[in-house]
């Protein structure tokens, strides 16, 4: 009985050591752990998000099927880093996208709304949000239901404004 014990902590010890390498190679494959391709430093976003969100997966999915690409991190302290973004607490959401120009997208924001505002971007703003996880939102999709919400443009002054209303999934 004295022999087991140590040669069960070894045999855990080293099947933990495996899954690390595999961890490790998924990620340098340029896949994450919820399946989605990571991209690289050149993408189009910037994507920061818990690695056990699927709704965060199922809008970086959205935001690919319209022609972006994106790069997936699952940073320890999320919150760290959207304070460091300057989104203020009343505006955020599950996940945080950064444009190369340093813009941010906060949440479930329709794609279309992304390429809208990187299109021409308003003076004084930092990006766009939607707070919260809005019901039918892209990411959000729940059957038919939807509650319709505010795509907010947030300010480098910290305050926002709406930049367009979603009243219905036909809008998105």
């Amino acid at each position: 009985m004295t022999l087991f014990r140590p040669v069960f902590v070894l045999v855990l010890v080293l099947l933990l050591v495996g899954c690390q390498k595999d961890a490790e190679s998924t990620a340098s494959d340029g896949v994450d752990s919820d399946g989605l391709a990571t991209g690289s430093s050149n993408a189009d976003f910037q994507v920061y998000k818990s690695p056990t969100c699927g709704c965060c997966g199922e809008w970086v999915e959205h935001v690919q099927h319209t022609g972006f690409s994106t790069a997936v991190h699952h940073p320890e302290d999320l919150g760290a880093l959207k304070n460091e973004q300057g989104i203020a607490p009343q505006y955020q959401s599950c996940h945080t996208a950064v444009s190369p120009e340093g813009y941010v997208f906060e949440g479930h924001i329709p794609a279309r709304d992304i390429a809208q505002f990187l299109e021409s971007p308003p003076e004084g703003a930092i990006g766009l949000a939607v707070p919260g996880m809005p019901v039918g939102s892209p990411g959000m999709e729940v059957g038919d239901r939807f509650s319709p919400y505010d795509v907010l443009l947030l300010k480098e002054d910290g305050s926002s404004e709406v930049f367009r209303h979603v009243a219905s999934a036909s809008e998105q």
